[in-house]
């Protein structure tokens, strides 16, 4: 075989790209609405505007099988789309086999092929941060998608023309959070140079009115002015700044205040609308906020969930695994828990491991998951307080009342599952192991 006929027998056509598939749900809808009583689309009815089987649009929608370009073309042509080149993306088996060997670190960028959508989240999403001075909060435990999401909610608005910037709290360092006025001048700095504008910081503040008014003024009088189209401001990992209470009160009541300004409708309402807000954070808000100062009781909360039995049966797919027990045996481990599913899953498609041993006890000390575990408990170790709530969790045959507080970062840190403030562990393989480890720390 020559090397040409090899590459031509490799080519497996395209799949929509997270842009295009946006794009093709949003059209959906809005013709839903206007041509099916808001109904959404059958697969029957689809295939007699579009001309294609329902087979075929099965394919093209859950993006794991690659199509011919012409498809996509008749499909987009009969929702009066143009398709665009970044509208799909090229696959052949090198590409799909390639991302699937290597393991998930990070959030999973746009063109993933394992990216897993959870209905009604993204569409819910990709609606809202279009309208004017939205505010959407994304809230799961850690390692559960929510910048994976939020990078999708900042492409959705992207596409249709506005102006999107990450500031990941991370990155401020100890001295940002000495006091309140540091971390606002911080901020404002961070979010000019993200826009690629002059620093005018100093021209907007004045001693006299304090941090929040001379933040809120430098919005509203230079930046947002300053921007063609609106801005999409994402704000990762705000969990970090709950550890500083001092500064978490006043910067949580301005961006509530902020998403008030957009509502009054006087004249500076219309700057405000101009700006969109994304919040991501993994616990819950236990600061004592007043509930007309917090941006955590308005807007649109989208609380990402665990993975379903046919979410997982959709990745094992596309992970190529054929094994017909595969999805019952990881959500009896698992659980649908969404970095332990992908790791398992990459694992077994790489034959490290077979179902058969995942099912095995002692896959939790001594397996894949072990590197995880560690560095949950290493944490655990400098919290012996929560070591010794996480026992009585795990070691209880019924959910267990715990103090908020601990209960709210176990929550965080993925361990366990609140239900009425009652907590249980969030999946078999860690009521497995903390069983076997904790009696020996404590």
């Amino acid at each position: 075989m020559t090397e040409n006929s090899h590459v031509q027998r490799r080519k497996r056509g395209v799949i929509l790209s997270p842009q295009g598939w946006q794009r093709l749900q949003l059209a959906e809808q809005q013709a839903a609405e206007l041509n099916n009583a808001g109904k959404a689309y059958t697969l029957e009815q689809l295939g007699e505007q579009t001309g294609l089987s329902p087979n075929t649009i099965t394919k093209v929608r859950r993006r794991r099988l690659a199509v011919d370009r012409q498809t996509l073309e008749f499909y987009f042509n009969a929702l009066k789309l143009t398709l665009h080149p970044d509208d799909y993306i090229s696959m052949d088996t090198d590409v799909v086999t390639g991302l699937q060997m290597k393991p998930i670190r990070g959030h999973l960028p746009l063109d993933s092929p394992i990216y897993v959508e959870r209905p009604p989240i993204e569409p819910l999403a990709y609606e809202e941060i279009l309208q004017p001075g939205a505010l959407i909060r994304v809230k799961a435990p850690r390692q559960f998608g929510k910048t994976s999401l939020m990078v999708r909610i900042l492409a959705a608005a992207q596409e249709k023309g506005l102006q999107g910037i990450v500031l990941n709290m991370q990155l401020a360092d100890a001295t940002v959070f000495q006091d309140l006025n540091r971390f606002l001048r911080w901020f404002c700095a961070v979010v000019t140079r993200s826009l690629q504008l002059p620093h005018r910081v100093d021209d907007h503040w004045h001693e006299v009115y304090g941090g929040n008014y001379n933040c809120t003024d430098y919005f509203e009088n230079y930046l947002l002015p300053e921007l063609d189209e609106p801005l999409v401001l994402a704000l990762d990992e705000v969990d970090t700044i709950f550890d500083h209470p001092n500064i978490a009160t006043d910067f949580f009541g301005m961006l509530r205040a902020w998403y008030e300004k957009s509502r009054y409708g006087n004249g500076s309402s219309l700057i405000w609308q101009r700006l969109r807000l994304i919040v991501v954070h993994s616990t819950e808000v236990y600061l004592p906020l007043n509930l007309n100062q917090s941006p955590f009781n308005v807007g649109l909360l989208l609380e990402l969930p665990n993975f379903t039995s046919e979410q997982v049966q959709d990745l094992v797919q596309r992970y190529g695994i054929e094994a017909k027990d595969a999805t019952p045996n990881l959500m009896d481990l698992l659980d649908g828990i969404p970095h332990l599913t992908h790791l398992a899953l990459h694992h077994l498609n790489r034959r490290d491991i077979t179902l058969e041993q995942l099912s095995q006890p002692e896959i939790a000390v001594n397996g894949i998951f072990s590197a995880h575990l560690r560095r949950r408990l290493s944490y655990l170790q400098h919290h012996p307080e929560l070591l010794d709530a996480l026992k009585q969790v795990m070691l209880a045959a019924d959910p267990v009342e715990l103090h908020p507080l601990q209960a709210f970062t176990l929550q965080s840190l993925g361990l366990i599952r609140l239900t009425n403030l009652k907590a249980s562990p969030t999946c078999r393989l860690y009521r497995d192991y903390f069983t076997q480890v904790l009696p020996i720390l404590l």
